[in-house]
């Protein structure tokens, strides 16, 4: 379990395809890591396989998480957003997030507003049941909240798709992986999981 509150930036330092899955070697910055132990990459929850006293960590990405996920584009040099499990003494200073990723997203526009950035992204239509305007969504592993959500079809968007928008704040832009992506970069979604939960607790009353 995780919080969408980004601990470190790491940087990518090896991307090997094995037929169908993927194997990455990242260095984490994190010096005390085990073997075995969930972290949140960009917002996907994966397995430590081995590491080094340096925090150079590798794990494997199977052929259903690079299809279920936007990671298939990862390449030696790229940053990604890392986040530690939380303990029961963690402060949520973001929200429950699983690691699980229930889609992908497409930066539209990135627009400089005062100190800040005013982003938006379209995500698969399936996923709007999910979110609500002030609520909390994770992309690649960050905690945002949202400002604006569009409805499927709207704004230009193909009848699949919507629009969400997000003021991203200074201190978030310069630490996570925000301030990389290019319009046309997909990034990983996970929805609130709680709405999930009321979602399928309604379906059975």
């Amino acid at each position: 379990m995780f919080s969408g509150i980004i601990e470190h930036q790491g940087r990518v330092s090896a991307a090997r395809r094995l037929d169908r899955d993927l194997e990455i070697t990242v260095a984490t910055g994190i010096p005390d890591l085990a073997l075995g132990e969930s972290i949140a990459v960009n917002g996907v929850c994966l397995t430590v396989t081995s590491f080094d006293a340096a925090g150079t960590a590798t794990f494997f990405l199977s052929s259903e998480t690079l299809s279920c996920t936007a990671l298939g584009r990862i390449e030696a040099g790229h940053i990604v957003n890392l986040e530690r499990a939380v303990t029961p003494a963690t402060r949520l200073s973001g929200h429950i997030v699983q690691g699980h990723v229930d889609g992908t997203a497409r930066l539209l526009a990135v627009e400089k507003t005062g100190e800040g950035r005013h982003i938006t992204f379209e995500v698969p239509a399936r996923l709007r049941r999910y979110l609500v305007e002030k609520g909390s969504i994770t992309l690649d592993g960050i905690s945002l909240t949202l400002n604006a959500v569009g409805a499927p079809g709207g704004e230009g968007c193909a009848a699949d798709m919507f629009r969400i928008a997000l003021m991203i704040i200074p201190h978030t832009w310069d630490h996570t992986s925000l301030g990389t992506l290019k319009p046309g970069d997909a990034v990983n979604v996970e929805v609130d999981v709680i709405a999930k939960y009321v979602e399928s607790v309604c379906q059975y009353r």
